[in-house]
Parts: structure tokens; C-alpha cells; sequence
């Protein structure tokens, strides 16, 4: 298998056989997204297990791309929202993207969307959904069984639902192991994690600053992460969706679905 992070390093930092040890835990480096100017080279890793007796050989031939951002100087960005559907902000969330004429890519949980597929059947329309497992269980406690049944899970209902499948894949909470990256090759997923994400804790009662803080700091090729079920706190950005797509056009910033973002621009990647 040959792992690749689409990063300006280009640096593939896992190998195979770093893949394939026992109870790969490569330590916890926490589920933020790593903006473009900090300097890390290496995505959020969390525990998993990957033991070589359990790899299958359909595991061991693909390439498996982890992503924060397209490298492009055009000014282009996309937004992503994890965890939904859900019955109280997703239909919002469309309306607001309707409304703008903006194309969004949806991590969806697999069971939720199962519970609340009226919400969005027959609205993606130019948006994509891509894979955020069934339960949204941290993929990097499991082994590698465990991980291929969640994102299976997910992957038929999407199919099912949308009538596409699905080719991103999201890990709750960023969290990467051995068993998520083994499992993704195997499936043909690449991994989409994020260079920008809503900070609804930090401006819970100021929408105005978060609006600023997404508007003010994004850079081409962003991949900006928010949600569309979770606690209270998380309109602060919903509300502000508006806000932003406007101050980001007035910069002079387009808006696509990841998969569009990183067709028309594709990082080098380094092979492992």
C-alpha cells in the first residue's frame, strides 16, 4: 500500500510496514485541523489496530491520499459539514447553500442518515456526501473488522440514498489509526480532513467574530469544516453561513465540493 498526505511537504510519512504492526499506536496528536501555516507535516493520529495477519492482499496495492487543503493559488474554497443529518439544522444548512447557489460536500453519519433520509433525498443536487462512518465511534479504537463494517455500513446507505457512492471518507474526530488507512485503501476511499474549521466554543456568543474569523483568514484551497448536528453552540456558525459566503465573495473567493476542489487542483504527492 502506498500512503500519501497532500501537503506543500509532499512528505508520505507512513509506510506499509509502520501500517502493519501489531497495534499500530502511533500516539494521539488530537482531532484539530492543522492550518497551512503551522509547520506540521503529519496528520492527527490516534491508536488503531493493523496486525499483518489480519491485512487482506486488496489492502496492500492502492494509494491512500489524507487531505487538508488543495494546493492552488486560485481563490477557492469548500465547505464541509460532518455528522448530519439531522432534523433540526440540516434542512437550515441546505436552505442557506440553496439560497447562495453554494455547493457543499456533507460527511454523513451512517445511522442518521438512514433515520432521516426524507431530509435530504432529492436536495444534493450539486453538492456530494461523503463518508463519516456509522456511528461515528472513534475509527482508531477499532480494529481493522471493525472499522471496514462501520464505513461498509455507511457506504450502502449512502449509495442507497443518493444513488452515488461515495469516495471521501472523514474519521470522527480527525482521528487517524493504522485500521482507518487500511480500511480506506481497501474500499478505494481517499481521507479529507480539514485547514479551517468553525471555532464555536471559542466565539459561542460573538456570531460576528466567527463570521470574521472564517472570512478574514481563509486562503485558496481551503477546506473549512463546520456541522450540522451537535450542541446549541454550533449555530454561532450555521446562523453566520450567510455571512460568510458573502464576505468570502467579497474577496473574491468561489465556493466547490471537495472532490471539484481537488480535480481541477490536484496536490503532488510524494509516494511512501
Amino acid at each position: 500500500m502506498r500512503f500519501t498526505i497532500a501537503r506543500p511537504s509532499r512528505r508520505a510519512f507512513l509506510r506499509g510496514g509502520l501500517l502493519a504492526a501489531a497495534g499500530a499506536g502511533v500516539g494521539a496528536l488530537g482531532a484539530g485541523g492543522i492550518p497551512h501555516w503551522c509547520g506540521w507535516d503529519r496528520p492527527p493520529l490516534s491508536g488503531g489496530y493493523a496486525a499483518a495477519a489480519d491485512t487482506p492482499a486488496a489492502a496492500r496495492h492502492a494509494d491512500v491520499t489524507v487531505r487538508y487543503y488543495a494546493e492552488t493559488a486560485e481563490p477557492v474554497v469548500a465547505f464541509t459539514f460532518d455528522d448530519g443529518p439531522g432534523p433540526r439544522w440540516t434542512p437550515m444548512v441546505l436552505d442557506t447553500l440553496a439560497a447562495a447557489g453554494v455547493p457543499a460536500t456533507f460527511f454523513m453519519v451512517g445511522r442518521n442518515l438512514r433515520d432521516h433520509a426524507g431530509l435530504v433525498r432529492d436536495r444534493l443536487a450539486g453538492h456530494e456526501v461523503g463518508n463519516h462512518s456509522w456511528s461515528h465511534d472513534d475509527l482508531a479504537t477499532l480494529d481493522l473488522a471493525g472499522v471496514t463494517a462501520e464505513l461498509t455500513r455507511t457506504h450502502e446507505v449512502i449509495r442507497d440514498v443518493t444513488g452515488r457512492a461515495p469516495a471521501l471518507l472523514r474519521p470522527p474526530y480527525g482521528h487517524l489509526g493504522g485500521s482507518t488507512l487500511l480500511a480506506a485503501d481497501s474500499m478505494g476511499y481517499d481521507i479529507v480532513l480539514w485547514s479551517q474549521q468553525m471555532r464555536e466554543r471559542t466565539y459561542a456568543r460573538d456570531p460576528a467574530a466567527q463570521v470574521r474569523a472564517i472570512v478574514d483568514t481563509a486562503r485558496p484551497g481551503d477546506i473549512i469544516l463546520a456541522h450540522d448536528v451537535g450542541a446549541d453552540r454550533r449555530l454561532v456558525a450555521l446562523h453566520g453561513l450567510t455571512a460568510m459566503i458573502d464576505g468570502l465573495r467579497a474577496r473574491g473567493f468561489r465556493f466547490a465540493t471537495v472532490s471539484d476542489l481537488v480535480s481541477a487542483h490536484p496536490s503532488p504527492a510524494t509516494p511512501a
